[in-house]
């Protein structure tokens, strides 16, 4: 009961959000949270298309530069490019075996590395239209069921509609922009993460909580926030530092 609870309060949530104007980069981070929590997978991350028809990350529940990198990779080959490509889900792919290897020799090898043996890629897509996908890992080899699959696909389909809205769904034009846009915010997201992390010797996890929690508390965009960094218009100085635990141990789990 506690699970279809916390469901419930995610997709009152993401429709309280479209609701009215809002910033899409912060509500597709927090759908990818989401996910991990959700389901019994250990990470996730939302790519778009841009126009070049190239898939790159706008989202991802672990900041860290492995799964990142691992992103990265899947401009060419990997489950996410052959989703999209497809607009089919590929679920429960088994990252050890032969097949993942050969189809896609550079991204397997680097996943395992990284820890994880099991992936899933689901489209983002609205009836025919397909702007890009969610990936999901996992270190342990259970496969999801197909109750946790379509619940994926769910968030996935919840990921769409937030990017496109309704409202402009039939305006071409205005899809280009939401996704070019949601792509431009999350470089300059991802240069402010680096200076951050830097500036206070921090993991570049605990550099983007605090810089999430500090725009969410004052009510600005993310991109918006990171451009007033990055311009010298905002003094980072009077950006509250991350806590870290005095035993250096790792911080808690932080709660959106």
């Amino acid at each position: 009961m506690a699970r279809e609870r916390r469901l419930a309060e995610v997709f009152v949530e993401v429709a309280d959000s479209l609701i009215d104007d809002f910033d899409v980069i912060d509500l597709l981070q927090r759908l990818t949270t989401r996910c991990v929590e959700l389901l019994d997978v250990s990470a996730a991350g939302i790519m778009l298309a841009d126009v070049r028809g190239e898939l790159q990350i706008v989202a991802a529940s672990d900041e860290e530069s492995r799964l990142l990198e691992l992103f990265a990779l899947q401009h060419h080959q990997g489950p996410c490019v052959e989703c999209y490509r497809s607009a089919r889900a590929r679920t429960n792919i088994d990252l050890t075996g032969p097949e993942a290897t050969a189809a896609w020799p550079h991204f397997a090898p680097r996943a395992r590395a990284a820890g994880y043996v099991v992936s899933h890629a689901l489209p983002l897509r609205l009836r025919q239209r397909v702007i890009g996908a969610l990936n999901l890992f996992q270190t342990t080899p259970q496969p999801l069921g197909e109750n946790d699959i379509a619940l994926a696909q769910a968030l996935a389909d919840v990921s769409t509609i937030a990017i496109l809205q309704q409202r402009t769904l039939e305006q071409a034009y205005v899809e280009k922009s939401q996704v070019e846009g949601a792509l431009t915010s999350r470089v300059l997201i991802e240069q402010v993460k680096g200076v951050l992390a830097e500036r206070w010797n921090v993991s570049v996890d605990e550099a983007f909580a605090a810089f999430r929690r500090y725009a969410r508390t004052h009510h600005l965009r993310l991109a918006q926030f990171a451009s007033q960094i990055i311009d010298g218009s905002f003094d980072t100085a009077d950006l509250p530092a991350p806590v870290v635990p005095a035993d250096g141990g790792e911080p808690g789990p932080l709660h959106d």
